[in-house]
């Protein structure tokens, strides 16, 4: 019995490494919206954090989240600390209540409105944490004490953070959806096999 439960962690514990290499991958394949500043990329890394957080837990994408900034960080050279913190945060806000729903009601309509939630949770929560807290940190950390202003701060926000976050939470779903529908059967194979 104890074997059987030290392999089932360790067989989690190799999924969710697994998963967040990938994420790190995805998150290295990214483009900007023409109409939106530079900085702000669309890619793809949520993905595999959703599917651990469909398979085990909600704690299982925030941990593969965590992963794919650590690894950023080490690849990276650690240039743009606050940057990274933000990305985590923002994935935590998607994926936790796609995850959160689909374990309370199961099946696709509960991913749907999940991604939807999740969307809004993001975006509004990213905006929020940008005007207070992350682009006066940027601003800090770069020398730059005109973009904590509050005009700059909101023009950032309204005009880029915002929407961004609209768009990728949009974008991000309507991949997840069809993939979701796609790996249905296998994600609750694995819920099974690792129950048991």
């Amino acid at each position: 019995m104890q074997k059987d439960f030290q392999s089932s962690k360790l067989l989690k514990t190799i999924i969710l490494a697994l998963l967040g290499t990938i994420s790190l991958v995805l998150f290295f394949i990214n483009f900007p919206l023409p109409f939106l500043p530079p900085y702000l990329k669309i890619d793809f890394s949520e993905v595999p954090a959703l599917i651990a957080a469909l398979i085990f837990s909600p704690m299982a994408g925030v941990i593969v989240e965590g992963i794919k900034n650590l690894l950023y960080l080490l690849v990276s050279g650690a240039s743009d600390p606050i940057g990274v913190a933000a990305n985590f945060l923002a994935g935590v806000m998607f994926i936790v209540p796609v995850a959160m729903l689909y374990h309370r009601f199961k099946g696709i309509k509960s991913i749907i409105s999940g991604l939807v939630t999740g969307t809004i949770v993001m975006a509004l929560g990213m905006s929020v944490l940008n005007y207070y807290v992350i682009l006066p940190a940027y601003a800090w950390f770069i020398g730059a004490p005109e973009m904590a202003g509050a005009t700059a701060k909101w023009i950032a926000v309204s005009a880029g953070v915002l929407p961004f976050n609209l768009i990728k939470g949009v974008i991000v779903g309507l991949l997840f959806v069809p993939l979701f529908i796609k790996m249905k059967a296998w994600i609750e194979q694995k819920q099974t096999n690792l129950a048991a």
